[in-house]
């Protein structure tokens, strides 16, 4: 929990970790022993696994999710996208984390709930991040993400003087703020570009 309003959180990714990494160990694997014993492994395998690799790491490992006193900061896997706390209409936290600014939806895969535990997670209180090792430890920390989330909209907007769903709330969705994530895009576009090369030579 933070010691002040004003810091900036940092949340954890709640799934895919293991699935990723494995998926990133194994590409490096691969490479490795390509390039330990040249010929053993077709190119164009090597090229499919770095590939496949990348999207692995770029979908379930580059993904974050932060906030300020001011600002829902979502990195996807193409997008840096910086949202005033105060235009965020909605907000819902389930497999995914869903926010709703103006017309637009943005949504993470950073913060979810997997989709068999959400019938059996317990009540959670509110003021504590639970321990990883419990079995709906990423229920209860998806829940503590959305109620920080929230708590913070609401301070967001009484600081901005609006109302939720108001006409001046739609007019703060313009201060929305995204760029590419230039390192995944860029990866995952020399790694397409190296199986083509390897497929056609």
């Amino acid at each position: 929990m933070p010691q002040e309003f004003e810091d900036e959180i940092r949340f954890r990714p709640t799934g895919g970790r293991i699935m990723g990494s494995i998926a990133v160990v194994a590409g490096l694997g691969v490479v490795a022993l390509a390039v330990a014993d040249p010929g053993s492994v077709p190119a164009p395998l090597v090229a499919g696994v770095v590939l496949f690799s990348v999207l692995a790491w770029a979908s379930m490992l580059w993904p974050r999710v932060s906030v300020t006193a001011d600002e829902l900061v979502l990195r996807t896997m193409v997008e840096h996208q910086r949202l005033p706390l105060a235009a965020i209409e909605d907000l819902a936290v389930r497999q995914v984390m869903a926010v709703r600014v103006g017309d637009k939806r943005y949504v993470s895969t950073a913060v979810g709930k997997p989709f068999r535990k959400v019938v059996t997670a317990r009540p959670t209180s509110s003021t504590a991040v639970p321990d990883v090792s419990d079995p709906v430890a990423d229920i209860a920390y998806a829940d503590y993400v959305e109620q920080e989330i929230r708590s913070r909209m609401e301070r967001a907007r009484e600081a901005a003087g609006v109302a939720l769903l108001s006409d001046e709330q739609l007019e703060l969705a313009s201060g929305v703020r995204r760029r590419p994530a230039w390192l995944p895009v860029g990866l995952i576009a020399v790694s397409v570009l190296g199986l083509l090369v390897a497929v056609l030579a």
